[in-house]
């Protein structure tokens, strides 16, 4: 007689090492929950530690003036009275529309010329190509602030103090835009610009129908980042911009004191300027995935 020995299965197969889990669970798996578990709180509580000033710059902008609020005590109720009056303060909505055209315009002209010269250095060969690329990256070594002085020199002899070209005009040359969307380009398959050759299209053509369109998720990522330097930028528009026609937002609400205007009238001031940056990155962030996944695909 000859005695027969089971094997423990566990879904019909055979379980690792012959000894099922608890409930068909290995201690593998239970290991790696536990820890997808504990890395969700640690995750979880330091978003909740990166977004608790703006959560207390919207409180006390919304709550009531005179009434006790943080960080002593949560409001009873919540208004947007203050929000409406500090479009009576000072010169808010001059500094807003300032801060928008200075970021809007630098984006533009910064994603325009930025694409044209990384596709000039990425696709064409002239010589001197790479010294320009070096020369390029090497202004990215170089702080912004030990070029204030000689820039502010420049724009004053050119008579652009205290105005919006005089503010643009220094920061339309970006070398990370041109940088970042040069390695883009270079990635892109020679196919399609042989493809483009034999169909007869030109430079221009083979710029504004193929590159372009190909790029737009790099384009994209670059128009928030761009976007938000400028329009949260303090030291240059606090150099050039000296009066109050010519102040950007950062730098009025830097003027902004107790004395012209309450805690609360701050608050609400701060609180309009995040609105711009988040309807920017709400418009834009899906090309910032596609960007990562592009990138992460080459890598």
């Amino acid at each position: 007689m000859t005695a027969t020995v089971s094997t423990p299965t566990v879904g019909g197969r055979p379980a690792k090492g012959g000894v099922p889990g608890p409930a068909g669970r290995s201690p593998r798996r239970n290991t790696e929950k536990r820890r997808q578990r504990t890395l969700t709180w640690v995750l979880a509580v330091i978003s909740l530690f990166t977004v608790a000033p703006l959560i207390a710059v919207a409180v006390l902008a919304l709550s009531p003036e005179d009434a006790p609020t943080l960080p002593y005590a949560l409001p009873s109720s919540l208004t947007l009275d203050n929000i409406v009056r500090i479009f009576n303060v000072g010169e808010f909505p001059l500094w807003l529309w300032n801060s928008f055209l200075y970021s809007a315009v630098s984006v533009v002209v910064v994603l325009l010329t930025a694409s044209m010269a990384a596709y000039a250095l990425a696709r064409k060969r002239f010589p001197g190509r790479n010294a320009l690329l070096w020369a390029i990256i090497a202004t990215m070594m170089v702080p912004v602030q030990a070029t204030l002085i000689p820039t502010f020199i420049l724009i004053s002899k050119m008579g652009g103090v205290n105005t919006l070209w005089g503010l643009i005009l220094p920061t339309l040359a970006n070398a990370q835009a041109i940088f970042l969307i040069r390695q883009f380009v270079r990635d892109m398959p020679e196919e399609l610009f042989d493809a483009a050759r034999i169909d007869g299209a030109g430079e221009w053509r083979t710029f504004w129908q193929i590159v372009l369109p190909l790029i737009r998720p790099v384009l994209a990522t670059l128009a928030i980042f761009v976007f938000l330097w400028h329009w949260n930028d303090l030291l240059w528009p606090l150099v050039v911009g000296q009066s109050d026609a010519a102040r950007t937002l950062t730098v009025g609400l830097a003027t902004l004191n107790t004395e012209t205007a309450s805690t609360s009238n701050v608050m609400a001031a701060t609180l309009v300027s995040f609105i711009p940056c988040l309807v920017i990155f709400a418009l834009l962030q899906k090309h910032i995935v596609a960007s990562i996944t592009h990138s992460g695909v080459k890598g």
